[in-house]
């Protein structure tokens, strides 16, 4: 039993043993977290058995070989109390390189022994199984004599004779350096998730299938998008949404025996390509926003986009629509699963909160033991509890921390229990109105809601004067250059960095007025000196001057991104123009312009809020 590679726990560590089991079931259930060519895993079995059974788990005709067995298990101390767990998982890789051979393992774990071993195999089509002896492998949590826990990572044969495919069989160096390091941060953690697993009410391996055609179909569109957002996130976070709803409206078809394709509406569709691929594989549909955008005039006359205001009223309800679709749809958000039940008895929905709302105005955290976001995914899983659906919260595989959809299927009552379902829902509704709101409510549902502004104000401090913010800029960091003793040399080695203030004293720093001018916007100085980003670093709630020479990503693992070549050179440097040394580096090496002739025209769009998308 070879012993390849091992890691050390931090000394004192409490999450052990527990945090080990909860990171090996992430590996083993989700192994596309960390195996990027993976779409996936998908168990067929799982079983419990003493450790004489064990030579059963590959099936009848398959049985273990004792040196296999032996590697799993030390056979003397095997007794009928000693029990282990075994699972089989299928991979699903994002690209199928094994047409109908199956790539499959069986995962034993072993509790007393505070180990799991792996035993890859392969399945072809008549369901022949063939054992993958050389990419056995066993990862091993291991107490030492002197107190010190230890992730140890064995193989059953000798490195040189591993087979690797980059895909199912990932490389040892790779299980050594990448995997293990991840599987001893996250059992120090030891953090259970708030959310369920992704795609847990779809097929995987369909959705991944779905996927990967979608991509394929619909990637011309990150080269023509003519939208300030970036395409490369936006296009493929849409098409997997709508992989999402396909494949789950398929299910549905099949267990409904539905003959005609499921319709639906997007409320908020913001720059529709959702409805765009909805509509072209075929199911009857439209979008509803209240500000066209750009892009609505690519799609073909088949892709139905509305521009008009959505107020939740009698006169948005959808009697012969199947289902209503939210899409990071802000102030409608509550009100979908609400409308959804108002507008049919069959009626179904689909939810995919971003912005926090409640019914009447921005949402108010209640309980400070959840994360706003969890809290807030309670809260219109509440709604939809109340409006009379059965809900259902699944994860996306989205390029987006806001990834946590509601979807609601079935009621949870009878029709000919709607008018007490009604009642339930107005009397909720009504138990979210604050007393100051009260007097703007009447009687009628949707009286008191504020649709998103046609067009929208940004409060980013993007709309402050060139003047203002270059006064702001200036009062700071002459503030923080000042904080530094100069000692006469102008050479870069000794180039004033400055020092360091708090928020706190930075505002003290700018007169009242000023402060009252940033409290208008979102997020206030804090936000100004971020956009700032050329001239100050804040990091920690402290404010320091940047220094370009430090090419150090911004936080421990992440990829510095290089500057596109379109950026350079597009706007002044501030340190060329106002420090007392000038800029640190050669005018060559800096992004910024060192002079007038050194400048470029920017040819790239202005960046717009995230309600504009």
């Amino acid at each position: 039993m070879p012993k390849l590679f091992e890691i050390k726990y931090p000394e004192g560590c409490k999450t052990i043993p527990e945090g080990f089991w909860s990171a090996v079931d992430v590996w083993i259930k989700k192994p596309h977290v960390v195996n990027k060519r993976l779409c996936g895993v998908k168990e067929t079995e799982s079983r419990h058995l003493a450790g004489e059974a064990l030579s059963l788990v590959l099936g009848d005709n398959e049985e273990l070989p004792d040196d296999v067995l032996n590697f799993i298990i030390t056979s003397s101390a095997i007794t009928r109390k000693h029990t282990l767990s075994y699972h089989i998982r299928t991979f699903i890789p994002k690209v199928n390189i094994y047409g109908t051979h199956l790539r499959k393992e069986v995962v034993v774990k072993d509790f007393d022994r505070q180990q799991v071993t792996f035993l890859p195999f392969e399945e072809d089509e008549k369901g022949k199984v063939t054992l993958k002896k050389c990419n056995i492998y066993q990862i091993q949590l291991h107490l030492t004599n002197f107190m010190q826990w230890l992730l140890e990572l064995h193989v059953f044969t000798a490195d040189t004779e591993w087979h690797c495919d980059g895909v199912a069989y990932p490389r040892l160096s790779w299980l050594s350096t990448e995997l293990l390091p991840k599987l001893l941060r996250w059992s120090t953690e030891c953090r259970s998730g708030d959310f369920t697993s992704t795609l847990s009410l779809l097929p995987v391996e369909k959705y991944s299938l779905t996927y990967q055609q979608l991509k394929d179909k619909y990637k011309a569109m990150v080269k023509v998008w003519p939208e300030v957002t970036d395409p490369e996130k936006f296009v493929y976070e849409d098409v997997a949404i709508a992989t999402y709803l396909l494949v789950l409206w398929s299910e549905e078809q099949t267990e409904r025996v539905l003959k005609m394709k499921q319709s639906f509406v997007d409320l908020g569709c913001g720059n529709g390509l959702l409805v765009h691929i909805l509509i072209n594989e075929g199911h009857p549909g439209k979008g509803i926003d209240v500000r066209k955008r750009k892009i609505w005039d690519m799609y073909d006359s088949n892709t139905l986009l509305e521009e008009q205001a959505i107020t939740p009223s009698e006169s948005f309800l959808f009697p012969d629509t199947d289902w209503l679709i939210g899409n990071h749809s802000d102030e409608l958000t509550p009100w979908i699963p609400v409308i959804a039940a108002r507008s049919s008895y069959s009626c179904r929905y689909f939810v995919l909160p971003c912005c926090f709302f409640d019914f009447f105005g921005k949402y108010q955290r209640r309980h400070s033991q959840k994360s706003q976001y969890k809290e807030y995914i309670d809260f219109i899983a509440d709604v939809s509890r109340v409006s009379g659906f059965d809900t259902q919260v699944d994860c996306l595989r989205i390029p987006s921390t806001k990834r946590v959809c509601l979807v609601g299927r079935l009621r949870n009552y009878q029709t000919s229990d709607e008018a007490q379902a009604e009642d339930r829902r107005a009397r909720y509704i009504q138990s979210r109105v604050s007393e100051v709101e009260t007097d703007a409510v009447s009687s009628s549902w949707g009286a008191g809601f504020q649709p998103r502004e046609k067009v929208e104000v940004v409060r980013n401090c993007g709309a402050l004067s060139r003047d203002f913010v270059d006064g702001v800029v200036l009062r700071v960091a002459n503030a923080l250059l000042g904080m530094t003793v100069d000692d006469g040399q102008s050479s870069s080695s000794n180039w004033n960095t400055g020092g360091s203030l708090s928020l706190g004293d930075v505002a003290s720093l700018l007169r009242q007025d000023t402060l009252q001018q940033l409290k208008k916007e979102c997020g206030g100085l804090q936000t100004l000196l971020k956009n700032n980003h050329q001239v100050f670093q804040v990091e920690g709630g402290r404010v320091h001057i940047r220094d370009w020479r430090d090419r150090r990503p911004p936080r421990s693992g992440a990829k510095k991104r290089p500057v596109a070549p379109g950026a350079l050179k597009t706007r002044p440097c501030w340190f060329h123009s106002h420090h007392p040394q000038g800029c640190p580096l050669l005018a060559q090496d800096c992004t910024f312009a060192h002079g007038g002739d050194d400048l470029r025209p920017s040819t790239r769009p202005q960046k717009k809020s995230k309600r504009d998308v």
